[in-house]
């Protein structure tokens, strides 16, 4: 058994920390552990924001969202707690192969270079401090609950909350409070949009019972 990853909070943006991982490789492969070590907080999310991109479509597929919203909801848990649960040894030290992790690290700081012209430093009291990244992180786990509901053939049922963990998990990512706000919006819409589907369904039982 390993003890417990604590993740690292940083300021920089995540294709600085791509890069840093890239420098550091040398030709020599590295494990998953020491990825995490350099990555923290922001590794986390960007897999967060990763999982969130297949359902921004009016519909997904069935099962999907219950597949990735646990997903979701473990790490956001993790970043909640600011730490990486235990993983098995033979996971965490695992070496990955540096011939062919380099390419795919430097596809991933070209395209978050370009995303880094949306982002810029702003309303920092949602982006900064240990409360605010327990915040955010229960955001994030309530995102992915709402994204788990049995919902996919609903038009935007799982669209408005995968919006939702996407603009939080780049927001404080890129210490973007701007974005994280936008965040809790979608969470409040879907919240609003699901409440509107109950009372709708609710409202033609009634009428079939009557």
């Amino acid at each position: 058994m390993t003890a417990a990853i604590e993740l690292g909070d940083t300021n920089r943006k995540t294709s600085e920390l791509l890069e840093d991982v890239i420098r550091s490789l040398h030709g020599q492969d590295i494990t998953l552990r020491q990825l995490l070590a350099i990555m923290g907080e922001n590794g986390l999310l960007l897999v967060c924001g990763l999982l969130s991109l297949p359902f921004l479509f009016p519909v997904s597929i069935p099962g999907v969202s219950t597949v990735f919203g646990a997903g979701i909801i473990l790490i956001a848990i993790a970043v909640t707690l600011n730490r990486l649960p235990w993983l098995p040894a033979r996971l965490a030290d695992r070496k990955l192969d540096s011939a062919k992790l380099v390419p795919v690290l430097e596809r991933g700081v070209k395209f978050l270079r370009r995303m880094d012209n949306f982002f810029k430093p702003r309303l920092s009291m949602l982006t900064t401090g240990a409360l605010m990244n327990r915040v955010n992180g229960l955001a994030l786990i309530g995102a992915g609950g709402l994204l788990m509901l049995p919902l996919g053939l609903i038009p935007f049922s799982n669209t408005l909350p995968g919006i939702a963990i996407l603009f939080l998990s780049a927001g404080v990512s890129q210490r973007d409070g701007l974005v994280v706000a936008a965040g809790y919006l979608m969470i409040v819409l879907t919240i609003v949009y699901f409440a509107a589907l109950a009372l709708l369904a609710y409202g033609a039982g009634q009428s079939l019972l009557g």
